[in-house]
């Protein structure tokens, strides 16, 4: 109870803001009369989105598919590499510089290839998801596993506990904070890449909805596109948060 009651006031100061932004954007593109094809006013793009829901849930729906798809085959791919490195520190040396060559190139660069590889379907846009969210958690994970000193690992190592169970022990536990920023940053990029590959080569999703609408001038569904996109994404945050609180409980 108490944690939802402070949830509720650290959300409270955030809404309030975003409020007074959509209120000065209403009445200064009504007063400036801008055109709606330059900037939309939000009556105007919320009244969009509202009318054609069943078309933009369809949409959302399949790029909040490839996104989660993305974001969890990376996420494991990521964990699992993180834990093989720090049982075996020789596929950290081996590995780790192809790993840094490749989080150096921004995953929308691959899109193309990726395309290519795995076409317009959604198995495309799932591989890019989690190209964008592999290193991320890695890299996380791994820092976080290395934060215990080494005097609480020679501590357990002297009561007879094994690499494993030093790992579960003190090492998880200790790089859960880092594991979570990293699905924090990979989800916000997973679904970045998606909605990017969807543009580029698509059959369906928001991010083709955005292209056609673009092509077309049609400022208004653009708009209404990146609003429903929006609300996909705090939807999808919302979870990680709760996920956050249950797995870092102590924070």
């Amino acid at each position: 109870m108490a944690s939802g009651l402070n949830a509720l006031r650290s959300a409270l100061p955030v809404a309030a803001a975003l409020l007074a932004l959509l209120l000065l954007w209403q009445f200064g593109a009504t007063a400036l009369d801008v055109p709606a094809y330059i900037l939309p006013k939000p009556a105007e793009i919320l009244a969009t989105a509202l009318g054609r829901i069943g078309f933009f849930g369809g949409e959302l729906y399949v790029t909040l598919v490839e996104a989660v798809g993305g974001f969890v085959i990376g996420s494991v791919l990521g964990i699992l590499l993180a834990i093989a490195m720090i049982l075996l520190p020789v596929l950290e040396v081996m590995l780790m510089p192809l790993a840094m060559v490749i989080n150096a190139v921004p995953s929308i660069a691959f899109v193309p290839l990726v395309l290519l590889w795995f076409g317009l379907g959604m198995s495309s846009k799932i591989a890019i998801g989690a190209l964008a969210v592999v290193f991320v958690v890695l890299l996380n994970l791994l820092s976080g596993l290395k934060r215990p000193e080494a005097e609480s690992i020679n501590l357990l190592r002297s009561f007879g506990a094994s690499r494993l169970g030093i790992l579960w022990r003190l090492q998880l536990p200790a790089g859960m904070p880092a594991l979570v920023t990293g699905l924090r940053v990979g989800l916000a990029r997973s679904t970045i890449a998606v909605i990017v590959a969807e543009m580029m080569g698509a059959y369906s999703g928001i991010g083709q909805v955005i292209y056609q609408a673009t092509a077309q001038v049609d400022s208004l569904t653009v708009w209404a596109a990146v609003f429903v996109a929006s609300l996909g994404s705090l939807a999808l945050y919302g979870v990680l948060v709760a996920l956050d609180r249950k797995l870092v409980w102590w924070r």
